[in-house]
């Protein structure tokens, strides 16, 4: 992650924190600052300097480890092929094997985390000095996270690779840089793809920390607290999750209105949250409220019209004191939620099986409720 604590003791920093200043490593005062140096940092200053100062320095060290992690992982899937950008094996400069983190088939899916990592970076810079507008310069900016060529995005140790890399792309800018702010974000995003939730905690608090100090816009400060509220349920703190969802929510719907998809799927995940907690029955009246919404604005066929279905089941027959009629409902919501799936998404898709799964223990849960007692007359 990036350097939010002081290099000596961990304690969290301010943004106003000393700093060396040869190498620009964070301290949370002068005491810890004297005392790191005494305990070596004198002999790895200048060399931190000469490779950008600190957070270049980290940023490029972080990211080559992700990088070799990556190749390692996908050693089996890339033996014997060749980038398809610069057409080797080995990258020619950094020496990187090839990775594999999409759903291409054929030669195309190889590749050099590096290759990728520059080229989405040259197309970025084109569209941006083109001025080619707000959707190109959104769809290059894409190409950090997915791939495009199949469109699907980077996952696990593959993510987490992009992720560094694109930190060490922008960590040198102003902090304000709108890439830099950005590169955070992709950053967080890959830390928690291979589960170092922690560490995406800590990334994403300064993140927000940083964004409410420099006045960034509502919208962004709402995407950067749903981030920070599913590393909370990642987590196991639930309660703070709950609380966060339902700022976004009460966020969304002052500033894009309950049609909106962004507010539906704050809805829903406010939603999911009380269901964690067992509150089922403000989980269910959320749900009937926004669930009429999500099919009128988006939809039968929406995968999030079928999220929010499920969710609604999940609260009948799971809910406290449930009755035959509710268990009976939820399992009529479910089938009908299921067929929707499978023709749309396939039966493979890990929505149609969650589905499945929930729908079969709904009807063993409403058989045994239909069924009479081995002990009645």
């Amino acid at each position: 992650m990036i350097r939010t604590t002081c290099a000596a003791c961990a304690t969290p920093l301010a943004h106003t924190a000393p700093r060396c200043g040869d190498c620009h490593t964070r301290y949370c005062g002068r005491l810890c600052q004297k005392l790191h140096w005494k305990a070596g940092h004198k002999n790895d200053c200048k060399q931190i300097k000469l490779g950008g100062g600190a957070e270049q320095y980290y940023a490029d060290k972080k990211c080559a480890e992700a990088v070799a992690l990556a190749v390692e992982k996908c050693a089996d899937d890339t033996k014997g092929q060749t980038c398809y950008i610069c057409t080797e094996s080995l990258h020619w400069k950094t020496k990187e094997g090839l990775v594999r983190g999409c759903a291409c088939r054929g030669t195309a899916g190889f590749a050099h985390v590096s290759c990728l990592a520059k080229q989405a970076k040259i197309l970025l810079a084109e569209a941006k000095e083109n001025n080619l507008g707000e959707d190109a310069i959104n769809a290059r900016w894409r190409r950090w996270h997915t791939c495009g060529l199949c469109k699907q995005s980077y996952h696990g140790v593959v993510r987490c690779a992009f992720g560094w890399a694109c930190w060490k792309t922008y960590v040198g800018r102003p902090e304000t840089d709108t890439c830099r702010l950005l590169a955070m974000t992709v950053l967080g995003n890959g830390i928690s793809a291979v589960g170092h939730y922690e560490d995406a905690l800590a990334m994403e608090e300064a993140n927000l920390s940083m964004r409410r100090r420099l006045g960034d816009s509502e919208e962004n400060i709402l995407v950067l607290q749903s981030n920070l509220a599913t590393t909370y349920d990642q987590l196991g703190r639930r309660e703070e999750a709950l609380r966060v969802r339902q700022n976004v929510y009460s966020g969304r719907l002052r500033l894009d209105g309950e049609d909106h998809q962004m507010t539906l799927n704050a809805a829903n995940n406010y939603a999911a949250s009380l269901n964690s907690l067992k509150r089922r029955g403000e989980a269910k009246s959320l749900l009937l409220k926004t669930m009429p919404v999500a099919r009128r604005v988006l939809g039968e066929n929406d995968i999030l019209t079928l999220k929010m279905r499920w969710a609604y089941a999940h609260t009948l027959y799971y809910g406290e004191g449930a009755t035959v009629d509710d268990v009976r409902e939820a399992t009529t919501t479910l089938e009908e939620t299921e067929r929707v799936a499978r023709r749309v998404f396939g039966g493979a898709y890990p929505l149609t099986v969650q589905i499945e799964s929930y729908l079969r223990k709904a009807r063993a849960a409403l058989r045994a409720r239909e069924e009479p007692s081995s002990g009645a007359p």
